[in-house]
């Protein structure tokens, strides 16, 4: 059985509360680990001692900051297969998803190594008379990330990797259920040069959690996870006067227009919405055929597709198409949204609950699921399901299709499959989603640009990685400097303008 505790000024420790949690084996059902909890005591020790680290780290140039990431990028490429060991067999996807995982969240590494370039202000010679005027972005101090299972190496690097090379020290509290690759990532940025103590991972839950939100040090939090604990987390977060961006749950529709390649559509959807046992955020979940004919065509091409998928271990090599999900809570809620949908009157085409493994039979596997004529009342359209389960509704017209969308109270990711740009123009132009796909099932923007969600997706003005990353873990200082250079001025007391 193995222990796993914290990183803590720069080495493994164990926890010392008594409280622990069990990590599971997804494919097995059985339990490979105990993980510390951590005090609030404990929690407290660590973010004074990321507060003393981070006052040398800020003041380290940004170039010599950026050095670290470099160096820490060329270690998460050479520990990449053990990266994606660690993820896979804790979280449960294939080894592929498992690279892409790792891969997604080395991008972003890789865009921090230009912090110079992000955190550059900006300069106005002479403003007035012997009056200059310039900005500078300065780190907040210490930040927090609370981190989700479903990618327990790409989010971890989203938020640390700009905090850190901002000039931030962070407490990264990882998801209870994928704890161990943040530890090792921890590892690999020590080795790159990183001070002791600027990152701390701190294994908790609900009590850590609320204990980051009210602790006085903390200036920012980055949170993924579902929509109820993300509004929870901003609120909070914002009463006690801290920074937040908080990104929830999704309902990600994909419209299929008639004129579409149905193939090219068909094969995306499978994808987009099967991939890692559809424990995605930017999973599509619904397709929306336009036109009865589409439906019928889309579904002819779906259920081949779906029957030939591969569901098992990430051991059992990398044809392994999707691997089980995160819980066996997980897995009997996932069974119990299949059963409301036939209860509620949808077709189910392809049912996934029966799914038995042999040897695995312990394991949280859920089998690929479909449904058709799906509507807007069901649960299994109202709710994320977070599991394998496509559910098609069907669109009379185009605007129709559109609505559905528009009128979803989730705005993280859409995608439409059409051969006509006009169409395609009309809609980037009026879906009321913060990522958008054309002929592309999942749009999460590369690492210069920035991810996030609108409506119940995401809370908070900034989004994550890219830009906006450095935008919100650094506060804006403007100086006004006057050199009087033999001007010759009484006293005044009026307000006036610089000229």
């Amino acid at each position: 059985m193995q222990e796993i505790g914290h990183w803590i000024d720069g080495k493994l420790v164990a926890g010392t509360s008594g409280r622990t949690s069990d990590v599971f084996n997804p494919a097995t059902g059985e339990v490979q680990g105990r993980l510390a909890l951590a005090t609030p005591a404990e929690l407290d020790a660590a973010i004074r001692s990321a507060a003393e680290a981070q006052l040398k780290w800020g003041a380290t140039n940004p170039q010599r900051r950026a050095r670290v990431m470099m160096k820490f990028a060329d270690l998460i490429n050479r520990d990449m297969d053990k990266l994606a060991e660690l993820v896979s067999r804790e979280h449960g996807k294939t080894l592929p998803d498992a690279r892409g995982d790792v891969q997604r969240g080395l991008e972003v590494v890789e865009v921090c190594m230009g912090a110079p370039a992000m955190l550059k202000g900006e300069y106005t010679d002479s403003a007035g008379p012997g009056i200059d005027l310039y900005s500078m972005r300065q780190p907040l101090g210490v930040v927090a990330g609370i981190t989700p299972f479903n990618f327990p190496a790409m989010i971890p690097l989203w938020k640390m990797a700009p905090a850190i090379s901002a000039g931030n020290a962070m407490i990264l509290k990882p998801s209870e259920r994928c704890p161990s690759t943040s530890l090792y990532l921890a590892q690999l940025i020590q080795e790159a040069g990183l001070p002791d103590g600027v990152l701390q991972v701190v294994n908790g839950d609900k009590e850590i959690v609320d204990a980051l939100l009210d602790h006085e040090t903390i200036q920012a939090i980055g949170f993924v996870g579902s929509t109820p604990i993300a509004q929870y987390i901003y609120g909070r977060a914002a009463t006690n006067g801290k920074r937040a961006q908080c990104f929830g749950g999704a309902k990600n529709h994909m419209i299929i227009m008639p004129d579409a390649d149905l193939d090219k559509a068909a094969d995306a959807l499978i994808g987009a919405g099967f991939g890692a046992a559809g424990e995605r955020c930017m999973a599509i979940s619904v397709a929306v055929p336009v036109g009865e004919a589409t439906a019928d065509a889309l579904i002819e091409r779906l259920v081949p597709r779906i029957e030939k998928l591969k569901v098992g271990p990430y051991t059992a090599g990398e044809d392994v198409d999707f691997g089980p999900v995160i819980t066996s809570a997980s897995a009997e809620r996932i069974r119990g949204l299949i059963s409301s949908g036939v209860d509620q009157g949808a077709k189910l085409v392809v049912d996934g609950r029966d799914f038995r493994l042999q040897g695995y039979e312990k394991g949280f596997f859920v089998g690929p699921t479909l449904f058709d004529n799906v509507t807007r009342e069901m649960e299994i359209y109202k709710q994320e399901i977070f599991g394998p389960v496509l559910s098609q509704v069907r669109a009379a017209t185009y605007e129709d299709a559109l609505n559905l969308v528009i009128d979803n109270e989730y705005g993280n990711g859409t995608a439409i499959f059409t051969a006509d740009g006009d169409t395609a123009r009309d809609f980037v132009s009026r879906v009321n989603v913060g990522m958008v796909g054309v002929n592309f099932p999942i749009p999460v923007p590369l690492s210069y640009y920035s991810f996030g969600g609108w409506k119940k997706s995401a809370f908070g003005d900034l989004n994550q990685y890219g830009p906006d990353a450095f935008r919100f873990y650094t506060k804006t200082k403007t100086v006004t400097a006057r050199w009087f250079s033999g001007i010759k001025e009484g006293a005044s007391l009026n307000f006036k303008a610089m000229d």
